[in-house]
């Protein structure tokens, strides 16, 4: 079996990434713990992420030390929650070249920014015979919101679809791409099979044809530098929970001509200027999409979480994660009876696969009596599942502090499994 990883960033690996890996799983308390008697190995990163001591430690300083509402409260524990809240908003916008911080605003994840985009824009924007355009790898997160508001305005929903590397189709995409199409809405990386889509190529064709582009970036900044500014995209989503940070709580980048221009999703406190029984004038941008008391420890703990993948170096975490994809593929390809679903020629951190052996559920079954956590099902992605023939696949997910041991574990245990089977 051949192995597919970014080659830039497995050269870069094969140079030294610069972590101590040893050291960085120091900082996860977890990590150290034992299940079923067996030393945990953690591989269920693309469902959420492990968190530091930083990022525990934030959340307990806020809630021990600081704990107040935010903005407006001329108190002083007001005032410090106040600031390290909009000093993490800032932190994040420089983490992502968003070049103002007022386009990042603050959601409960990567799903609720993505209805957001769905019940502003899409509902101002989306008509009668007009056309969105999602691929066939995509989450369910960003195929629902899109099938209601298509059903609701009478518009209709076009599939990219994927080759059986699991990579998209350009050609069928230049082809589905018209002017009646009035968004792009498409996964950086695919969560079922770490495919990373050439969203570079996406967004520029999408835009010659005058249609604005929203990226699902769950899966991509845990696992690689972005820079929004550079990529040029419209609106990008993403979840702190999946790298390091809290649940709970998410990031919609929007460009400002598209923000200004969309109405308020929720009305209440904070969202407004002023408010009569005639009329209420809405804040300015973020606050506009942020109606009530936000969860504010959440932001505080994706700050700390930035902070410290920053500490740590993004090109860095990729480069190592890259050479760890690919010694987990060759691990995997060794076991009997093992079939990869996933093998485009770029991916990030997700190793998906079937046995002929057993079931997935099965497997997942097997490798948590081993102390191993992978997830098994169909990762809310069942498109995926229909186009590849199978009701289910077992995903390991790697993260910058998982190890080569932990995968030699993954591979034993596997072989565990034929033999249980046999």
């Amino acid at each position: 079996m051949a192995v597919q990883t970014d080659d830039k960033l497995l050269n870069a690996a094969k140079n030294g990434s610069g972590l101590d890996v040893a050291a960085i799983r120091r900082d996860f308390p977890i990590l150290s713990s034992v299940q079923e008697g067996k030393p945990l190995v953690y591989l269920d990163n693309a469902a959420t992420s492990q968190k530091p001591r930083q990022v525990l430690d934030s959340l307990e300083q806020y809630y021990a030390r600081q704990n107040a509402n935010i903005h407006r409260g001329v108190h002083h524990l007001s005032q410090v929650a106040t600031e390290r809240y909009e000093s993490a908003r800032n932190r994040i916008a420089h983490f992502l070249g968003i070049p103002v911080p007022c386009q990042l605003i603050f959601t409960r994840g990567a799903t609720e920014g993505i209805n957001l985009v769905a019940q502003t824009f899409g509902r101002t924007q989306v008509g009668p015979g007009d056309e969105i355009l999602i691929s066939h790898m995509e989450h369910h997160s960003n195929i629902v919101p899109w099938q209601m508001l298509c059903e609701e305005k009478g518009a209709a929903l076009k599939i990219i679809p994927i080759d059986d590397r699991g990579a998209l189709d350009m050609d069928a995409f230049d082809t589905l791409l018209s002017p009646k199409t009035k968004l792009v809405a498409v996964a950086h990386v695919s969560n079922a099979l770490g495919t990373v889509n050439p969203v570079e190529d996406i967004i520029a064709k999408a835009h010659a044809t005058g249609a604005p582009v929203l990226l699902d970036g769950a899966q991509a900044v845990p696992h690689m530098p972005i820079d929004v500014g550079a990529l040029g995209c419209d609106f990008y989503v993403f979840s702190a929970h999946k790298m390091c940070g809290p649940t709970g709580v998410g990031v919609l980048y929007g460009k400002a001509k598209h923000l200004e221009a969309m109405p308020p999703w929720q009305g209440g406190g904070d969202m407004i200027l002023s408010v009569s029984f005639d009329k209420t004038v809405y804040n300015n941008l973020p606050y506009k999409f942020e109606a009530g008391t936000p969860n504010i420890a959440g932001v505080i703990g994706l700050g700390a979480a930035i902070d410290y993948l920053e500490a740590l170096g993004m090109e860095e975490i990729a480069a190592y994660e890259q050479a760890l994809l690919a010694y987990g593929t060759e691990v995997l390809a060794s076991v009997p009876g093992l079939h990869m679903i996933g093998t485009a020629p770029r991916k990030a951190s997700v190793l998906s696969f079937t046995m002929d052996s057993a079931h997935p559920h099965d497997i997942g079954q097997i490798l948590d009596d081993e102390g191993i956590a992978i997830r098994a099902g169909h990762h809310c992605a069942q498109p995926v599942m229909e186009r590849f023939g199978v009701p289910a696949t077992a995903r390991a997910s790697l993260a910058f502090y998982n190890t080569r041991e932990e995968l030699d574990v993954l591979g034993e245990a596997l072989r565990k499994v034929n033999k249980v089977f046999a």
